[in-house]
């Protein structure tokens, strides 16, 4: 397959996987993005841009991971390798699980995507198990890719990944909790056990269950619904502050999880109704602001309280002139 253009966009959202008991299933697309503009060189370098989140940290060249997911696309197409300049602006943080790695895979199958003549070769079935070959799990990239909560799973034997959008009601207002510290996800899976008691297992499978019906019709049940003993519990040890913060929110009645492999904590709150924001761009109040008010004392510690709005569209991407 032959390229069809030389320079593309792709914006692509933050996530939070898990949500409490939906370990390696459920998935949140938060707006919050990555912007990523690819631009095809007739020779063989690759260029590496980044400002904001990450930029002191990541590769500069052929190791960067946009760089690696888009050439590992366009492989699968077999549409030919090119030089490339890319031009990353980095709002989503690095570590802190909120999906930094699976939106820089996403993004760099889309741009592939946006490249090849032939665009549907690469549509979201193939861009799914295209970021799961890379990421090793589909709960973050399939939020990434189709907006909004969602449910993944693999086939067994054949290993062939789905995903299927969830509704969610639309008094659900998530707020994240964001530590100044970063946990790598491998040290975080690293203190999983191999196996669990089968009456853990069942618990968790109830509460994944009432967490699909908290979500899209029911959000007064989410404290329960979001109760865990599959991981989080596990990872205690290497997130110790975030752990902390998930009890004090919980014992306050707010339904607290930590989002992904952490250590940033996932408040999954209700919009205040009739209450305005100050920013009309920004989301209004939730139920949980009292509560996080208490906990934290005005002393925030190096953590950060960020609202932020439910990304229903999932990535995008359009070519350049």
């Amino acid at each position: 397959m032959r390229l069809g253009a030389d320079r593309a966009r792709v914006r692509v959202p933050a996530t939070s996987a898990n949500l409490g008991p939906g370990f390696d299933a459920l998935g949140l697309a938060l707006a919050l993005y990555d912007d990523v503009e690819v631009r095809a060189l007739g020779s063989a370098e690759v260029v590496v841009d980044v400002v904001g989140e990450g930029a002191q940290d990541v590769p500069s060249g052929d190791d960067h991971l946009v760089v690696r997911a888009l050439r590992h696309a366009l492989d699968h197409v077999g549409a030919p390798q090119t030089g490339l300049h890319l031009t990353c602006r980095n709002r989503i943080p690095h570590g802190r699980g909120l999906g930094s790695s699976a939106g820089a895979v996403v993004a760099g199958i889309l741009a592939a995507r946006a490249l090849v003549a032939e665009p549907e070769s690469i549509d979201d079935d193939v861009a799914l198990r295209l970021a799961t070959e890379l990421e090793g799990h589909p709960d973050n990239a399939a939020p990434a890719l189709l907006g909004g909560a969602t449910v993944a799973w693999s086939d067994e034997p054949s290993g062939r990944v789905h995903a299927a959008r969830l509704p969610v009601h639309g008094s659900v207002a998530p707020v994240v909790v964001v530590p100044g510290t970063r946990l790598a996800t491998s040290h975080a899976r690293g203190v999983l056990p191999a196996t669990v008691p089968h009456g853990d297992a069942a618990f968790q499978a109830g509460r994944a269950a009432l967490l699909v019906e908290a979500l899209g019709r029911r959000p007064d049940l989410l404290l329960p619904a979001t109760e865990d003993r599959l991981h989080q519990g596990y990872r205690r040890p290497v997130m110790a502050e975030s752990m902390a913060l998930v009890d004090a929110l919980r014992a306050r009645g707010v339904p607290a999880v930590v989002s992904g492999a952490g250590p940033t904590v996932l408040v999954l709150a209700r919009g205040v109704e009739g209450a305005a924001s100050a920013d009309p761009a920004a989301p209004g109040p939730t139920d949980a602001d009292d509560a996080l008010a208490a906990v934290f004392g005005g002393a925030m510690g190096g953590w950060r309280i960020v609202r932020l709005a439910i990304d229903t569209a999932g990535a995008a991407w359009r070519t350049l002139p």
